[in-house]
């Protein structure tokens, strides 16, 4: 049962606890395989984003560490959270995709139409022939499905299977200036005997997982960071052993005894973010992050914008003009930034871009405000 004294946290306050948890507030000195362990995965919906996400995150990093552990299977890109492509560990995407099944299983139930007559079962079964054969690509399976029924919707077939089916993208695609078309396979082929000792992650493993790398946080924020719903079972199972607070809209959260929840004025440097960064995806309430008059300045359509955050928050999107030569990085400021402000955000630029900029030679713009 909620207590109603329990103390109030600010909006500064979650920003500072929740970057401190994202690695954001000071890089950290955990390899890249721990950081994307600890993260719980990175969004990757497009391949550059996961190493982005760890520029700003690891100290030190640079992009041949992920590639390498693409490679030798230690991470690998797969369909998880919200029914999106996540780069994991590969413990973490043999665990976390069963936990996420139901989700999938909503997922099919959107494109019946399209799969009317079609049997889950054996459709599972011959996708999984086809991909454990040899990788192949979205269109291949499509194609193939379609021959067995050929009144069915072929994008509802594709989807079937990537939901039936735990299928990972496998190499080249997602490697740093080596990326190649997507091709997929099952998880179980490719981390070979470490899917067969897996466990799927417990509810309440995960809920303490979230709130280390999210948190504190409510029912519902986790809910939309995992596409799961009916997630306050485990909360309350694990109520005895979290605090709670409650936000300054009274929605009460949830956190673990020993996490960090730094003073809400504690120095936050600038941070430049790829698209689609899980920091501002996985709240209900994203004001923590992203002030409520720029809630709509990161998308257009569905297609997310690359963001960078001043002390602590959402102040603007940058893009990338890239060729063999050089590399130009346009820093696009809502609102009016400070001399030391400015300094400090073409520091942070310059150095994301020497750690990831293939070309010699790089430079940046600042623009006005918008």
């Amino acid at each position: 049962m909620a207590s109603t004294n329990q103390p109030v946290l600010s909006t500064r306050a979650l920003n500072r606890a929740t970057l401190a948890r994202q690695l954001l507030l000071r890089r950290t000195a955990l390899s890249a395989l721990d950081a994307v362990h600890h993260l719980v995965g990175l969004q990757a919906q497009n391949t550059k984003p996961p190493y982005y996400a760890l520029a700003a995150r690891v100290e030190g990093f640079r992009p041949e560490e992920l590639s390498g552990l693409m490679e030798t299977r230690e991470v690998a890109r797969i369909v998880t959270m919200r029914s999106t492509l996540h780069t994991h560990t590969a413990a973490d995407a043999l665990a976390l995709r069963p936990l996420v099944q139901p989700a999938r299983d909503r997922e099919i139930a959107g494109f019946r139409k399209g799969l009317t007559g079609v049997d889950p079962d054996r459709l599972a079964a011959l996708a999984r022939e086809l991909v454990e054969e040899r990788p192949r690509t979205p269109k291949e399976i499509r194609t193939a499905l379609l021959a067995h029924w050929p009144d069915a919707d072929p994008l509802a077939l594709g989807v079937a299977a990537r939901c039936l089916l735990p299928l990972v993208q496998v190499t080249p695609r997602g490697l740093w200036d080596r990326s190649g078309q997507v091709a997929l396979t099952t998880a179980d082929v490719w981390f070979g005997p470490r899917a067969a000792h897996a466990r799927p992650a417990t509810a309440e493993d995960t809920v303490l997982r979230y709130l280390a790398a999210f948190g504190p946080a409510s029912v519902k924020d986790m809910q939309t960071w995992s596409g799961l719903t009916r997630l306050r079972e485990p909360f309350e199972r694990l109520r005895s052993r979290l605090l709670t607070f409650r936000d300054p809209y009274g929605t009460e959260l949830f956190d673990l005894p020993d996490a960090t929840r730094p003073d809400p004025d504690t120095p936050a440097p600038p941070r430049f973010l790829p698209e689609f960064d899980n920091l501002l995806l996985s709240h209900a309430d994203r004001s923590r992050v992203v002030p409520p008059e720029y809630r709509d300045r990161t998308w257009t359509g569905n297609q997310s914008h690359r963001t960078f955050l001043v002390d602590g928050f959402l102040a603007g999107v940058w893009t990338l003009e890239e060729d063999r030569d050089s590399t130009t990085m346009t820093v696009r400021p809502f609102a009016p930034l400070s001399r030391e402000q400015r300094t400090a955000v073409e520091e942070e630029a310059a150095r994301t871009l020497g750690t990831l900029a293939p070309a010699a030679s790089y430079d940046v713009r600042v623009e006005s405000a918008r």
